[in-house]
């Protein structure tokens, strides 16, 4: 594992919900040791507002939040990502780019807020409690022992992690 921060990419389809949330998180969680991204395999162009709410009313990073494409991630000049996670069911089961660098990749799904129905506040609890299970996760990754791991246990790890509270899918295979 490399002596520099590492790099980490959080993926899902519309990349406006929780792989902001995600890249948010881990960018303030992990900071220094940690360089975040998130894109999505069909990016809706523009992160949701309830992402950005739920972000700065916790005070978290929203500074050059974006939605993007995956492509910008598997050109040449890209940054050699050292995990891949993908945090939507849609996303893990589509046909990714060849990352270069051969990252360690796991699937951390859980409900998309985006989706959620009903009040503002039951939409906005909805953005909650995705925050607080992709939290949870981060946490539990940021703790792992990277530099000294073997890949294997590391991988194992990896999947637990996405099989923790809130995971929307037993897929945890590969991302």
């Amino acid at each position: 594992m490399p002596d520099h921060p590492y790099n980490v990419l959080f993926l899902c389809t519309g990349n406006s919900a929780r792989s902001i949330l995600a890249e948010s998180i881990l960018r303030k969680d992990g900071a220094g040791r940690f360089r975040t991204f998130s894109a999505g395999s069909s990016p809706k162009g523009a992160v949701h507002p309830l992402a950005l709410h739920t972000l700065e009313s916790l005070n978290y990073p929203v500074d050059d939040m974006r939605s993007k494409s995956w492509l910008e991630f598997a050109a040449p000049d890209a940054p050699v990502m050292d995990f891949v996670f993908t945090v939507c069911d849609n996303a893990a089961g589509e046909a990714c780019p060849v990352w270069p660098g051969q990252p360690m990749t796991a699937h951390w799904g859980i409900e998309d807020p985006a989706e959620a129905t009903g009040t503002e506040l039951e939409k906005q609890a909805a953005f909650m409690t995705a925050f607080r299970y992709l939290k949870n996760r981060i946490g539990f990754f940021i703790n792992l022992p990277l530099r000294s791991i073997d890949k294997l246990s590391l991988g194992t790890k990896l999947r637990e992690i996405g099989r923790s509270e809130g995971a929307t899918s037993s897929r945890n295979d590969v991302a």
